[in-house]
């Protein structure tokens, strides 16, 4: 027998930050308009699917775009999750392209930034103790594009790129009874519908 549990995870809406092309990370920027839009948008593609309750990221722009979603589908934030929140990226934050992010820079990362593997392991890891304390429930993240980025090339071993705005990536994790052998299966990514070969 295999247990299914399905997550809608979605990027948190706009922030000024985004919008300047500033590095936000482990930064606590709230949403701006558009953001809030944004995460009015993002109910319609969710109305699709039944959802058991949301979590969130601690951050003010993931728990508020959290906030929106919920009280249009009648669901309320039951958590903000610290494993949740966006990759740190150190000394970077705050910056947009130019010399001093350059200066920063090192193949693979950013001098004093939290690690892409480090990232990607606690993201999935929060997804992995969600599927085992709701086992068969169907659970909106809404967290932040690197994170969800990472946590998704880990767990599924491919490349995913980036992850827009209050968009809905749906994947479900299957978990097999008999043996305890884990699958992830990605079904939508930035809304669109993935095609199998």
């Amino acid at each position: 027998m295999t247990t299914t549990t399905t997550f809608a995870l979605i990027r948190h809406g706009q922030t000024d930050w985004n919008a300047a092309a500033r590095i936000q990370g482990a930064t606590d920027i709230p949403l701006n308009d558009v953001g809030r839009g944004q995460a009015a948008d993002a109910v319609a593609p969710l109305n699709r699917y039944d959802w058991d309750f949301i979590v969130s990221s601690p951050l003010s722009r993931a728990a508020e775009t959290a906030d929106l979603i919920g009280a249009q589908l009648g669901l309320a934030a039951t958590r903000r999750l610290p494993a949740l929140v966006e990759r740190n990226y150190g000394p970077a934050e705050g910056l947009s392209a130019g010399a001093d992010l350059d200066a920063l820079r090192f193949p693979g990362g950013f001098h004093g930034a939290e690690t892409e593997q480090a990232v990607a392991t606690r993201g999935v890891d929060a997804l992995r103790e969600l599927a085992r304390e709701h086992p068969g429930a169907r659970i909106i993240v809404v967290a932040h594009g690197t994170l969800i980025r990472l946590s998704l090339e880990n767990a599924l071993d491919q490349p995913i790129g980036s992850i827009s705005n209050a968009s809905l990536n749906l994947v479900q994790h299957h978990r097999a009874h008999a043996d305890g052998q884990v699958a992830w299966q990605l079904d939508l990514l930035n809304g669109e519908a993935l095609v199998r070969v």
